[in-house]
């Protein structure tokens, strides 16, 4: 009868650390594939590219604008920059778009971005250089960011609207 009771204790001790939790963060594999992430993002995503990068992107798709906001209940530009470098990079970030080009970022001009990079615009009145709008670049023209009308989206640098208030990008130091 010991035996039987010390297998079974045993086997729940396996079965307990098989199925605790590890380090790494289960995602469910039809949402990471290439072709499901690329449907999702409307731009075309391969092997070759950073899978958790768009995996983490797709996961913001919708989420609402709210000012100061950094959770999936809400987020601002900015706040949805920090959460990327944050789960992606493990790189904190500077909370504004200002300190994000001042202190955290090389400038890069847009024919030289990368995957990760990020991209400045300045929307609305203030001083022309100075940042208020940022996003993450993606690959082919395209960033990620949190719209004030739309909610996280995937948008073309190409837009007129983003070629008028560009300021510049910026590689992550």
């Amino acid at each position: 009868m010991r035996k039987k009771q010390a297998f079974v204790i045993l086997s729940f001790i396996v079965a307990l650390l098989a199925t605790s939790c590890g380090t790494a963060k289960h995602v469910p594999a039809e949402a990471n594939t290439p072709k499901e992430l690329s449907r999702k993002l409307g731009l075309p995503v391969t092997n070759r590219d950073n899978l958790h990068l768009y995996t983490e992107v797709s996961k913001w798709l919708g989420v609402r604008h709210k000012y100061g906001g950094n959770t999936r209940r809400g987020v601002d530009c900015s706040g949805l920059v920090v959460q990327i470098y944050t789960e992606i990079y493990r790189k904190k970030l500077k909370r504004s778009s200002a300190d994000m080009l001042k202190y955290n970022c090389k400038k890069v001009s847009r024919g030289k971005l990368r995957e990760g990079d990020l991209v400045f615009f300045r929307t609305g009145s203030g001083k022309k250089n100075i940042p208020n709008h940022v996003g993450v670049y993606l690959k082919n023209q395209h960033f990620v960011h949190a719209s004030t009308s739309r909610g996280v989206i995937v948008s073309d640098l190409n837009d007129p609207y983003y070629l008028r208030n560009w300021i510049t990008g910026g590689r992550v130091k």
